[in-house]
């Protein structure tokens, strides 16, 4: 599964959109791990066990917001971000988010169900399929002036 940061997939189309996924965990350390990084903090350096502790949890919510999208049919992720906040001052919650979406290679024709993928040709052969509506729907520019 492709996972970007980024709102499209460069070199891809998106042709659906899935809707919002996410993983998520929440964390806490042991009480030892907490004194020695209090103590760690007093003079200075990398607390390597809070990192290793925060990379392993991001893997896991990246895991789990994949396995979300998957679940709904989606072979990409677009808009992936990262979310943390402290919870009781004991915990950390961890949480991974994106936008589940189906792609395809830039150019590869898609048919879906006996309607066009929006913003793709129809097939060569055989009649062509209903035209699609327009997503999103079309509407003025902000502020335009519009006639009643």
């Amino acid at each position: 599964m492709l996972i970007a940061t980024t709102n499209d997939a460069p070199g891809y189309d998106i042709y659906e959109c899935l809707g919002e996924v996410f993983g998520l965990t929440v964390r806490s350390r042991n009480a030892f791990s907490n004194m020695g990084a209090g103590l760690k903090s007093i003079v200075g350096g990398e607390l390597k066990g809070m990192t290793k502790n925060l990379e392993t949890s991001r893997q896991e919510v990246i895991q789990r917001m994949a396995e979300a999208a998957a679940a709904r049919g989606a072979n990409a992720v677009v808009a992936m971000r990262f979310d943390t906040s402290e919870m009781g001052g004991q915990w950390t919650e961890i949480c991974a988010y994106g936008t589940a979406v189906k792609i395809v290679p830039r150019g590869q024709q898609v048919y879906t169900g006996g309607r066009q993928a929006q913003g793709f040709p129809p097939p060569a052969t055989g009649s062509p399929p209903p035209a699609a509506p327009a997503f999103p729907p079309a509407e003025p520019p902000f502020g335009a002036q519009t006639q009643q």
